[in-house]
């Protein structure tokens, strides 16, 4: 067993290569832009048509209970509510400029709000609930029991100036820099200037590219994916697998993987500088990779959907966020999943 386990760790500590000769072997497959405009256009009018009876359908089971009678009266309803916000983060306008075109759409809809009546939805327990039970009702209509996911988790600016693809590896390669005799000064002074970013994680199901779960915090990653884990078990859909990158690879995520979501087979690249194999499903997910490398490395790969998801999203609804607090941050990133998953129910 003790020779075993040196060559695995051989094996592990060739990752690099190992890698790169599969990339080669095999290549991505070129895009057919007119067959892909084509499904995206079906896509998008699929998207819009199903929108109002599918927020019709999530609002009608939540009753909203006043339990003082002081205060006006809402000026919109919840499926309104619900609609707007909706519209609002598609379109990617401020409040302010979105109560503009509310004023200029008014004649039609017969609506007519504030920009801070906009902001406050982002915090409306109505619409939070509206948002949730719009998740489920899209997985439910493609009819999502059993899922193969991949995972990932990317970052939001809250500024406009601040990109956080950038921004990050300018993080990185100033720490390569300070990594000197003055690293403890200079670590100081990089922790001084860290911008501020939102973190976001995502479990997509590879079949359909639809989110199963999804998690956001102020603090670190690690929050954000505790958080999609929990939502995706909340879902009822059984995670068979889950694909992640190597910020995962350690025997910890995996033991939490499995306390949260029950035996879920983990395809994760194992970090080179592994000191040893540990135990349960780490172990044998090592043991996996070494003997039957080409066809964990074809599953992992399948990784790329979590990728491909974020670039789509932050193209269509934005990189940031201009939320602030942290319960209208998380429905911000709801209503960039739903905008997401409206896209895919219809492929």
């Amino acid at each position: 067993m003790a020779k075993e386990s040196k060559e695995i760790r051989q094996i592990i500590y060739r990752i690099d290569d190992i890698i790169e000769d599969y990339k080669k072997k095999h290549p991505q497959k070129k895009r057919d832009w007119r067959t892909y405009e084509q499904q995206f256009a079906q896509r998008a009018k699929t998207a819009f048509h199903d929108l109002e009876p599918l927020v019709e359908e999530a609002v009608s089971s939540i009753n909203i209970v006043k339990m003082e009678n002081r205060g006006n009266e809402p000026k919109l309803t919840l499926k309104q509510k619900t609609l707007l916000i909706l519209l609002k983060h598609f379109i990617g306008k401020s409040n302010r400029a979105m109560e503009w075109m509310i004023v200029m759409f008014s004649v039609l809809s017969n609506i007519d709000v504030s920009y801070k009546t906009i902001e406050r939805l982002y915090s409306d327990e109505g619409v939070r609930l509206a948002i949730l039970n719009l998740h489920s009702l899209l997985l439910d209509k493609k009819n999502i029991q059993e899922a193969n996911c991949g995972g990932d988790g990317t970052g939001h600016g809250i500024k406009i100036t601040q990109h956080y693809a950038t921004s990050a590896q300018k993080l990185k390669d100033k720490a390569k820099e300070n990594h000197t005799e003055n690293l403890k000064d200079s670590s100081e002074n990089t922790e001084k200037k860290k911008p501020k970013y939102i973190y976001s994680f995502a479990l997509i199901d590879i079949k359909t590219r639809m989110y199963v779960g999804y998690g956001t915090s102020f603090k670190c990653e690690k929050e954000a994916f505790i958080e999609g884990l929990n939502m995706a078990r909340e879902s009822g859909i059984l995670i068979k697998s889950l694909r992640l990158d190597r910020y995962y690879a350690a025997e910890y995520y995996v033991d939490l993987i499995q306390k949260i979501l029950g035996k879920v087979k983990p395809y994760i690249i194992p970090k080179k500088n592994i000191a040893h194999l540990g135990l349960g499903e780490w172990c044998k997910m090592l043991y996996e990779f070494a003997d039957n490398t080409e066809e964990f490395l074809e599953e992992y790969f399948q990784r790329n959907q979590s990728e491909s998801g974020f670039s789509e999203d932050k193209k269509r609804t934005g990189w940031r966020f201009a939320q602030r607090r942290e319960d209208r941050v998380e429905i911000a990133y709801g209503l960039t999943t739903l905008w997401h998953n409206l896209f895919w129910v219809g492929a």
